[in-house]
């Protein structure tokens, strides 16, 4: 059985195009995230993970990057059948996303950002 650790998605790097999706893309606020996007010139779909602080310690923090993270992993495929077009997101953890199941994360991805995608 050969496993696959490739990254599943492309990231948002660079502190510019984090900036320029925070002031130009258009916003969807829940409970667990804060979801900012614009469409995008590349081929494929790039996102960006954003805790501050204030969500808590390290442990907290980073587990709100791989809730929301692996919510956009299984949100994704739905994306790219719904639509030919290709977008860059950036997610903002809010202080409940430590402490949800990322299946709700999902749900909310696939309520919220469908319809207006």
């Amino acid at each position: 059985m050969i496993m696959d650790f490739s990254k599943k998605y492309v990231a948002v790097k660079k502190n510019g195009e984090f900036r320029y999706l925070f002031k130009k893309g258009k916003s969807i606020v829940t409970y667990a995230f804060v979801c900012y996007f614009l469409p995008g010139r590349r081929r494929v779909n790039r996102c960006g993970f954003v805790t501050s602080k204030k969500i808590g310690n390290a442990v907290k923090r980073n587990r709100a990057r791989r809730v929301i993270r692996e919510a956009f992993r299984n949100f994704e495929p739905l994306l790219r059948e719904k639509t030919d077009k290709r977008y860059d997101f950036v997610f903002v953890a809010r202080g409940q996303t430590p402490l949800i199941k990322s299946t709700k994360v999902f749900s909310l991805m696939k309520k919220k950002l469908l319809d207006l995608l």
